[in-house]
């Protein structure tokens, strides 16, 4: 099952980066997401959603697919693919999965103007360099559907300073 953790962020760019992070850890075989999200709120106060997955986009090529294979049978098969794309696209469209909306939304509402979020729900990960490659960017956490110990190990992580090359146990900085 998929966790849920939504971070946050001073600003839009942090949490953009954030998310090109997220792909980079993913190729990386460091970070396996079922979704991810970005949400921010303009100084006007406005709030912006950018999905990572896209049901629309993945229904028009499904539905371009299965359209052709029929369009072959009636010897039609690019009114075939126009059909089954316009079709798979309205389908991706009504479809909702992975993170609801509603709730991406109600959060972003929370965030001050100029803030920003990332919701990911993480099917595997290698908890300890993920942490790592985040802690740079300062996030705070916002929700997660981790146990309350795994929650504060996580807030507890992301918080630490990395350690000064040099520096250490019994030894002074340079």
């Amino acid at each position: 099952m998929a966790e849920l953790v939504v971070l946050g962020f001073s600003d839009k760019e942090k949490a953009e980066a954030v998310m090109r992070l997220g792909k980079e850890l993913s190729h990386q075989e460091l970070l396996d997401l079922e979704d991810a999200a970005l949400a921010w709120r303009t100084m006007d106060g406005k709030i912006h959603v950018r999905q990572s997955y896209s049901t629309t986009a993945t229904g028009a090529a499904g539905g371009a697919l299965w359209g052709s294979l029929f369009g072959l049978l009636f010897l039609m098969p690019v009114f075939g693919a126009a059909v089954g794309a316009a079709t798979g696209a309205v389908a991706g469209k009504l479809t909702d999965i992975g993170m609801n909306d509603a709730f991406i939304k109600e959060v972003a509402s929370t965030l001050e103007p100029g803030r920003a979020a990332v919701f990911a729900l993480v099917r595997r990960s290698t908890p300890d360099r993920v942490r790592e490659a985040l802690r740079p960017f300062s996030p705070v956490v916002l929700r997660t559907s981790l146990t309350r110990d795994r929650e504060e190990e996580l807030v507890a992580a992301l918080q630490q300073t990395p350690p000064v090359p040099g520096t250490g146990p019994g030894r002074e900085p340079a």
